[in-house]
Order: C-alpha cells, then structure tokens, then sequence
C-alpha cells in the first residue's frame, strides 16, 4: 500500500456560529424572541434601542467611523466603556438619570426603602389604596378549590376532629370538583381511633353543601343529585329530573329516550322540559373555581385587504428596534491593541452579527407569509371551505428555501387574518382527490363536515356512512374511517351521542 499526497476540491456546508444563531432566531417564538433580544441588549454594550425611528445601526457605523478619525479616546475612557457594559440596560440608565430625589451622600447605616420609594408616598408597606392597583393585586392570582372551600370550612362550627376529617375529604377532591377517595379510605388516612365511617359520611355530606354547588361528588351522577336537592322545591319538573337522574341516568346516556318516557310515564314535551332542567346543572364544578389567567397570541404578521388586494405585513411591535451605539462603535477604530479595545471589538462584531440575524428573520418571515397569502387567497375571501391543500415543500420551492427552514418559520408564528388568528402551520393540509381529477384540503373537508352536522336533524343525526355519501354527491371521495377521524379530531361525538329531544 503505497501513501500519497491528493487534492480534492470540493463543497462543504460549515455551521459557522452566525449560522447558528441565526437558525436559533428563525425558529424562536414571538415571547422568546422578545426575551431574547432583551438578553443580548443587557449583555452587549454595543446594542442599544433606537427610540427615534427604523433600525439604522448603518448610519450609526458610519457615524462611529468619522468620530474615530477626528476624536482620539484615552484608554481610561475606554476602560470606563467596559464598565458601563456591566451595568443595567439603556433604558433603565436613562431612567435612573432622571432621578432627582436620591441625595448624593448616604448615611452608612441608611436603608434602601428609607431612601427610594418606588411610587409615590408610601404609608408603610401596605399597598396604596388605587383602583387600578386594587384591581390588578386582587385578580393578579385566584385561589385554588382546595382555598376556596377551606375558606368556607373555616366559617363552619366543626370540632377539631371534624376539621380534620374535612381537610381529608378536600384534599382528595380534583380540579373539577370530584372526590376521589371513598369514605372508608378517609377512615384509613385519619388513622384516628375516634373515626367512624358514620361521622366521615356526615362531615362528607358538610362538605356537598359548599360552593360551588356540585362539589364532592364521587360520579357524575352524584354531583348532578347534589346540584338538584339544592334547587327550589318549587322548580317546575324537579321529581322527574331527581328520578332520572338517580335511577335511569345509564338510559339517559345512551339517549334512549323511549325507554325513560316508558319508564317515568311521561310524555316527550315534558322529557324535553326535564332535560333542559338536567342540562342546565353543571357536571364539573370546580371548573368555575381556581381558572387560569388568559393568555394572549400576538400575532406576527398581518394581513388585511386594501383596494382589492391583500396586504401582509409584519408586526412591528413585536420587537423593539435596536441599533449599534456610535460612541462605543467609535472605540473599535483605535490602533490601540489593549483587552479593552479587543473586547469592544468583538461585541461590535457580534452586534452586528445579532442585527442582521434579526433583519434575515424577518425577511424569511415576510417572504413565507406572502406565498402563503398567495396560495390560500380563497380561504381569506370565502372561509375554510376554500382552503386549497399545501404542504411544505410547495412553499419551499416558491421562496427557494428548505423544507426545514419553511418549518421553523411557520411554528409558533402566528397571522392576523379578518377572519381569526391562526398559526402558520394551520393554512397547511393534505389532500383528497375529487371526481373531477382535481384535490381538495383536509381542512376543507374537516368544514364541509361540521357545516352537515350542525344543519343536521337533532332527532335523526348524520352517520358517517350518510356524510361521505353527501360529500361524494359533491365530487369528494372520502372513506367512512377518514370520515370519522376528521370528526374525531373536530371534537364532534357520534351519531347515537348526538341524538336529543332539544
């Protein structure tokens, strides 16, 4: 085997940290974007907000340049730059600054809070009494169910003993207001030699009489009879209701009304009467205790139409502009060689290296949304029975870009239409052929489904065999299996659960 010396020319894709970053950029969500940007503007001296206008950090370079070639700064200067980069951001400098109620001497044993007041005089540290505030400190967190019913225990005259039975019994209720454990297991986790199973039954029912109405019930069933003996006597169809729901509630389920109207010796206008009493209890109650706070999608693009055409434009709230700060720029042009210039240099070069990762972001961005504004034209004139079938690779060939990038793009981004918020991703779907040899969407098909269902017959619902004949009247060649996926995945029950009187 004889060694040898061989040149090869050829090409090699290298991720070079600019690539990288830039990648990371594309596929950040709008939240991550903003907390992102915020990162490199406390870690980077050379980037600051630009408050006047659009992002210039060009001219900001260029201004650095002519102030380096007719100012010389000392390195003592310099260090002081590196200094100031280790402090807060721009905006909390300049609001620091403004700031004249801070005396320049302090004691040595001086506090904080004896100094600075965040707003306005303070009475001590109880919260001012503003009815902004009030509002926002009094929703800023909701008590749990568990709080809520404790809060109502409290209230109560219940021996230490029953206190603690109790607690138990709210411990084990879930976050819809169902008990979990049973009597016997709460006479287990007492451990008290005192405990009967007679006394935890009678604390339980204590415990079912509480807001809100419905809670500690084992079953549905038994949450729906607690709500119902807490009703008026006097509400009208409330024996039938009661009779129902305690001793027919499997016929109930399985809509078989024949048989209850049989049973109960009633005739159908009062069924439908006693079901409308039924359907107005709540089967989970601790749903309404303890929510979560909304949460709020800022959209990243928008798209309206003006004068006959449709317009996609990106949101410039998103993220605030940000620019190269020409003072510090202007260090990196000394022919100094110290660490101090060394480190301004390279936070230049990564600030530019950020700007532009964010200026290709946002083109990459605009670009994908337009070709999808493009392809899904119908959807924005006519709804979702328009959606034209679209897959990745059609975008990516249009823009010149590959699969993966089109992917980061259109996850967790989000574009405001007249017709809703969605995510990119969502204007994407396969596709099923028609009679006419052409295609239609899944999406489209997934609204053709729900508009049949909802003008369907609530006596006689729609089977999925009935729906894929109707869809093939229409030249859509669909299967009964796809038929009842694409319900599945609207949320939308079977025909034999659909059936009702009202």
């Amino acid at each position: 085997m004889k060694q040898s010396l061989q040149l090869k020319v050829g090409q090699q894709l290298t991720m070079t940290p600019q690539l990288q970053q830039a990648i990371r950029l594309l596929q950040l969500s709008t939240l991550d974007l903003q907390q992102e940007i915020q990162s490199a503007l406390d870690s980077n001296p050379l980037l600051e907000v630009d408050e006047d206008g659009p992002d210039n950090s060009d001219a900001a370079e260029r201004q650095s340049e002519n102030n380096a070639e007719n100012n010389t700064l000392s390195e003592t200067e310099t260090a002081k730059a590196k200094t100031e980069s280790e402090a807060t951001s721009p905006d909390s400098d300049s609001e620091w600054a403004e700031r004249s109620d801070i005396p320049e001497d302090l004691p040595v044993d001086s506090q904080w809070d004896d100094v600075f007041q965040s707003s306005g005089p303070a009475t001590g540290s109880t919260p001012a009494d503003d009815g902004e505030f009030s509002a926002d400190y009094r929703h800023g967190s909701s008590d749990s169910l568990q709080d809520h019913l404790r809060w109502q225990l409290n209230l109560s005259r219940l021996s230490e003993l029953d206190l603690q039975i109790a607690d138990a019994i709210v411990d084990a209720i879930d976050e819809k207001g169902r008990l979990t454990i049973s009597p016997e297991d709460v006479v287990d986790a007492i451990n008290h030699e005192d405990v009967e199973i007679e006394e935890v039954t009678a604390v339980l029912h204590l415990v079912q009489q509480l807001d809100p109405p419905g809670v500690g019930g084992r079953d549905l069933q038994e949450c729906l009879t607690i709500q119902l003996r807490q009703l008026d006597p006097e509400t009208p169809f409330l024996d039938e209701a009661m009779l129902i729901v305690t001793q027919y509630m499997a016929q109930l389920g399985n809509r078989d009304y024949n048989q209850i109207m049989r049973r109960c010796r009633i005739k159908e206008d009062q069924l439908r009467d006693v079901l409308r009493l039924i359907q107005s209890l709540n089967p989970t109650p601790g749903d309404s205790i303890g929510s979560d706070d909304t949460e709020y999608v800022v959209p990243d693009v928008f798209v309206s139409k003006k004068e006959g055409r449709w317009l996609v434009e990106l949101n410039p709230d998103i993220a605030p502009k940000i620019q190269i700060n020409a003072r510090y720029a202007a260090l990196a042009k000394q022919s100094k060689n110290s660490s101090d210039n060394d480190y301004i240099r390279d936070n230049l070069q990564e600030a530019r290296w950020f700007i532009k990762s964010l200026q290709s972001r946002n083109e990459t961005l605009m670009k994908v949304a337009s070709k999808i504004v493009e392809y899904q034209r119908g959807f924005l004139e006519y709804g979702e029975e328009a959606m034209k079938p679209l897959v990745l690779h059609d975008i990516a060939d249009a823009v010149g870009m590959h699969e993966s990038t089109i992917s980061r793009v259109t996850t967790q981004k989000y574009m405001h239409t007249p017709r809703g918020i969605f995510e990119l991703k969502y204007f994407f779907s396969s596709h099923v052929s028609t009679d006419t040899g052409g295609e239609c969407s899944s999406t489209a098909i997934r609204a053709l489904i729900k508009k049949l269902i909802a003008a369907e017959n609530p006596r006689k619902p729609l089977s999925d065999s009935k729906i894929t004949e109707l869809l093939a009247e229409q030249g859509i060649k669909v299967a009964r299996r796809t038929i009842a996926k694409y319900r599945e995945s609207l949320v939308i029950p079977p025909s034999n659960e659909r059936k009702r009187l009202v």
